[in-house]
């Protein structure tokens, strides 16, 4: 068959490949339209040495949502894949137990504080049974708060960890490596700007330097990230909330979406409301509890955004936790709503 022939058959047909070392068991293919069904799957085909199995169903079926099985039954972990027609689409599965690994990545030198650190480096459940895969990656303030109540202040971490374990399987969020950055005893000073009458701060800006020429080079040079501004988001809760937000607005290139839990935009009398971000490509999540959480200042900063083009449902979303307040425990209730915004079920292509 000629080249222009076999081009003019792919266009019309849709196609999945899927990137996975099955091995001698090889990847099968479930989906709503035939010949595969729910019930029974049909083998895709090995592309070569290179762990790629390809299916393709005729587009003139129209869309076609599928899921992969290693072998004849064991099904992928997450949700279905969503193809359009005549579309090629490749997709990283996984079939072992969904459940992340903390990795503790001591002493991480600060040159631009003069400080030392820990971070601590969440993986996903594939990450080392499907090697081709790539993933997003979530940077977060307090990080000494986010999986250990060991270390946690007053005992009570977030259960970031069960979280996402629970969304991947259910299927409502992606994969992703996260990176919690723990706070120093400068936390104060690190997450803010100059200069609150109370409390001081203004070293937001070599926090800053800290997290995008120091932490996100070396974590996209050790792991297998997709290291682009789509995929990459940060997220914080309090004042690390308001230093996720000011550290995204000012690197676009680096993230594409920002988050501040319950953020302390109080801080040095609303100075950050008073010069909200000017409208750009960074989308961004804003939340509060109702209870003892400042919920007022946090309804200022939605409104600035929005008048500086911001739209509510579209790139700025804003929700409120019924009888949360400014602490972990409420936090931990709602983390859910940033990480499926942030990182929706096959939202991310490799």
């Amino acid at each position: 068959m000629s080249t222009a022939l076999l081009l003019a058959h792919a266009a019309h047909a849709t196609t999945v490949r899927v990137h996975y070392p099955a091995g001698s068991e090889g990847i099968q293919v479930r989906a709503d339209k035939g010949p595969p069904t729910w019930d029974k799957g049909v083998p895709a085909t090995l592309d070569g040495p290179t762990n790629v199995w390809t299916y393709t169903w005729p587009d003139a079926l129209g869309d076609v949502t599928m899921k992969p099985t290693l072998g004849a039954a064991k099904v992928s972990i997450g949700g279905g894949y969503r193809l359009a027609a005549g579309s090629t689409v490749d997709i990283y599965p996984f079939f072992g137990a969904p459940f992340g690994k903390v990795a503790v990545v001591k002493d991480v030198e600060s040159p631009q504080l003069g400080n030392r650190r820990a971070l601590r480096v969440w993986l996903p459940a594939s990450y080392q049974e499907n090697p081709a895969k790539r993933y997003p990656v979530l940077y977060m303030q307090d990080g000494q708060n986010l999986f250990d109540a060991k270390t946690a202040l007053l005992g009570a971490a977030w259960r970031l960890n069960e979280t996402i374990n629970q969304l991947v399987a259910a299927g409502q969020m992606d994969e992703i490596i996260v990176v919690g950055i723990d706070a120093t005893p400068d936390r104060i000073a690190e997450y803010t700007p100059c200069c609150d009458p109370q409390y001081g701060g203004g070293n937001l800006d070599k926090y800053d330097a800290f997290v995008t020429a120091t932490v996100k080079p070396w974590v996209d040079r050790t792991y297998r990230t997709l290291p682009g501004r789509e995929t990459t988001a940060i997220l914080g809760s309090s004042l690390g909330g308001l230093a996720a937000v000011s550290i995204a607005t000012h690197h676009p290139d680096l993230f594409g979406k920002a988050g501040a839990m319950s953020g302390a935009f109080w801080w040095n009398g609303g100075a950050f409301v008073k010069k909200a971000p000017a409208h750009g490509p960074v989308a961004l999540y804003l939340d509060t509890g109702t209870l003892d959480d400042d919920a007022q200042d946090t309804a200022r900063m939605r409104d600035a955004l929005a008048a500086k083009g911001y739209k509510l449902g579209g790139d700025l979303l804003y929700t409120t936790g019924e009888g949360g307040r400014r602490d972990e425990k409420s936090w931990a209730r709602r983390v859910d709503r940033p990480l499926t915004w942030f990182f929706p079920w096959g939202g991310a292509r490799q």
